[in-house]
């Protein structure tokens, strides 16, 4: 007859060497999780964060909780998760800004962009959009560069910071074509488009989903789109490319890290819930309502591309010299 004295003795012995991890990463997530943005609520990296942020808390049964903490081009949030406890509890959402210009713009940006993080999922991606003040008078690229050519250093451009996507695309459409232009540098693109619309500065190159409002009613005037292709968004714009700088091209992108260590099995169960996020019709719908192209993918292949963009764009930010401030 089995001796169930001895069978729950045993069990008892063998429950203490089951490593804690495992009971956490089981049923993870037991408290609200935080994910941390780099820039200022309202801009297209806090609205990809809350899309997410609302169907993973509705999927995981706890509050996705977004959190902005702006400055120094995304990476002084990227820098608090960086030193969090790695148990999936504090995400970030990266950009190209924080994981591949921010840390060769900054002598010091507090965080290894490769190492201190490890990818969770890539979610969309999209080419920024060329805007000037409708005042200006200028209607295309061709326009635009000669209108700034005869009055070198007198075009202000607004970006959403230092060394953010806004900054970035413009100093290299100016190192292709051969313009001064001045940089009037804001804590996010939200503050940048709202004196852009006030008439302060008289162009910017910014996220499609960011601008696209001010474009419709009016307020703003559209030039081209930084992508290879034209955008399904906006089909009638043209790009830098076919407007005479044919190798111009910035895409800017958004996904989902944690801090290095975190535990495998958490990092599967979130790539997995994003995937199945990304496939529901009405998340999809506003994703590419905004300008967005949804582009999930695994984990790993996540953390290459990061590291590869790493690699580009940290050779412009040298290439061009630039520095933070």
């Amino acid at each position: 007859m089995l001796n169930l004295k001895a069978c729950a003795f045993a069990l008892s012995l063998a429950l203490p060497w089951a490593p804690a991890g495992a009971w956490a990463q089981a049923a993870y997530p037991a408290k609200p999780v935080k994910v941390v943005v780099g820039f200022t609520a309202g801009g297209p990296t806090d609205v990809v964060a809350r899309v997410i942020a609302q169907h993973l808390g509705e999927r995981m049964g706890q509050p996705f909780i977004v959190e902005n903490r702006a400055g120094a081009a995304g990476s002084i949030g990227a820098a608090a998760v960086a030193r969090a406890a790695p148990d999936g509890y504090t995400l970030y959402l990266a950009v190209q800004t924080t994981h591949a210009v921010a840390p060769a713009l900054y002598p010091d940006v507090g965080y290894d962009p490769i190492k201190d993080f490890r990818g969770v999922v890539r979610i969309v991606h999209n080419p920024l959009m060329m805007v000037v003040d409708p005042a200006l008078p200028v209607r295309t690229v061709a326009d635009l560069v000669d209108y700034a050519k005869a009055r070198p250093g007198k075009l202000n451009y607004a970006t959403g910071g230092l060394g953010s996507s806004p900054h970035m695309s413009v100093e290299l459409f100016k190192k292709v074509s051969g313009v001064e232009l001045t940089p009037v540098h804001y804590k996010g693109d939200s503050a940048a488009i709202v004196d852009l619309l006030g008439g302060q500065v008289q162009m910017m190159m910014s996220s499609i989903s960011g601008l696209l409002p001010n474009v419709q009613n009016g307020k703003l005037r559209p030039i081209a789109v930084t992508g290879r292709t034209r955008s399904p968004t906006m089909p009638d714009l043209p790009t830098i490319a076919e407007s005479g700088y044919p190798d111009f091209e910035v895409i800017t992108w958004f996904g989902l890290v944690a801090p290095a260590r975190t535990p495998d099995a958490v990092v599967a169960r979130l790539n997995r819930e994003v995937l199945q996020v990304l496939k529901q019709p009405e998340v999809r719908e506003k994703l590419t309502g905004m300008g967005f192209e949804v582009v999930p993918n695994s984990a790993e292949a996540f953390s290459r591309f990061m590291a590869e963009e790493n690699v580009k764009w940290g050779s412009l930010v040298r290439e061009l010299g630039l520095k933070g401030q």
